[in-house]
């Protein structure tokens, strides 16, 4: 049976459907006890032994004794931008250190890793794709955010900013597989990292789509493009850059994780944080190569509008000589000479007109044989 061909458009429009086709992730409970208001500064604060949530809420200075009563577990508080006052009296209770303050109240740090005497501290710039109809020069289709999270002994302290990136489904995702939980905080902090780089690729493939549709825009026929308004690719760009600067900054900090000992990481997590990196340099040569294609379609594009721009000139050039040739005649003529060539000739004027029409059909002509008119 001979093949039907498939036209290109919709080849490209099923690859665009295939990379924008979220990953699934385990279904969460929305009901579930562990979500608070958003809002409010704890999210929740809980003691994990073995792997299993405690079942009664403590306050934080509660579940840390407990925790350290029973010299086994450790403590997991969520925060969501909370204030200086209210944190510098958490890294009293956790003995973090004096830096720990300005990482959690400050939502702008670089992402990065740092480890403390006892303690490590790790910032990741989160990043949420903003669905839109249609993109415009003013179009935000990348909103950015920040998760500060700090690794102890016996406790883990989760820090958000932004109205995204909540750590409540990964959360519930954990305290349904007790075994991860059992490794302890350094467990959380590999949970963390990989749901932010996982998001990273699921933002890099959606702006892929925006930058296939600007770029079937640009190249496509002149007929249909129409008018194209430059500055879209100039604001993809910007929203591109926000996304790097997300993503780009942890490469490096993710390659010591998987490498360099730590006392706070078992040896068997840090392979985990391997395959962590792994994703966020596959996330960083994508974002280099999506701004790369990006500079290409707006030097194309500002070609296409200089050759338009050119083409408009040469038309109007084109035009102006044609008319110039009249305007020479009459403005001979009209100067009131008693001597002029056949001017006493009854036929001198109407051929004055047929050479002046014929001189002009033929530049006319001329400049439609070049492409000009």
């Amino acid at each position: 049976m001979p093949s039907v061909p498939v036209a290109p458009v919709v080849v490209r429009g099923l690859r665009r459907a295939v990379r924008r086709r979220p990953r699934t992730r385990p279904a969460v409970d929305l009901a579930h006890p562990s979500r608070s208001p958003l809002g409010t500064s704890v999210v929740r604060c809980a003691a994990y032994e073995n792997g299993v949530r405690s079942p009664v809420d403590h306050s934080p200075e509660e579940a840390l004794a407990r925790v350290r009563q029973a010299g086994s577990g450790f403590v997991w508080m969520g925060l969501h931008e909370p204030a200086e006052e209210e944190f510098a009296r958490l890294t009293e209770l956790f003995g973090l250190h004096p830096l720990a303050v300005d990482m959690a109240v400050e939502a702008r740090q670089r992402p990065k890793v740092e480890r403390f005497a006892g303690s490590m501290a790790a910032v990741f710039g989160t990043v949420r794709y903003r669905e839109h109809e249609q993109l415009t020069d003013t179009s935000q289709i990348v909103e950015t955010g920040a998760i500060a999270v700090f690794v102890g002994r016996d406790f883990v302290i989760t820090v958000r900013h932004g109205a995204h990136g909540s750590l409540g489904p990964l959360r519930e995702s954990l305290e349904a597989a007790p075994e991860r939980l059992a490794q302890g905080p350094a467990a959380v902090l590999h949970a963390i990292a990989d749901q932010v780089v996982d998001d990273y690729l699921d933002v890099t493939d959606s702006v892929q789509g925006d930058i296939d549709l600007l770029e079937s825009e640009v190249f496509a026929p002149r007929a249909e493009r129409g008018a194209f308004d430059t500055g879209r690719i100039y604001q993809l760009k910007r929203e591109l850059l926000a996304l790097k600067r997300a993503a780009g900054p942890l490469s490096r900090p993710l390659e010591a994780l998987s490498e360099k000992p730590d006392r706070l990481i078992d040896a068997e997590i840090r392979k985990y944080f391997r395959d962590v990196h792994d994703h966020v340099t596959r996330a960083t040569e994508q974002i280099a190569a999506f701004d790369a294609l990006l500079d290409s379609i707006l030097q194309a594009s500002l070609a296409q509008i200089t050759a338009a721009q050119n083409e408009g000139l040469r038309k109007v050039s084109a035009w102006v000589a044609v008319i110039a040739v009249p305007t020479m005649v009459c403005g001979i003529y009209g100067m009131n000479f008693d001597h002029m060539p056949e001017l006493d000739w009854p036929f001198g004027y109407p051929l004055a007109l047929v050479l002046t029409g014929t001189v002009c059909v033929l530049m006319y002509r001329a400049f439609r044989r070049n492409g000009w008119l």
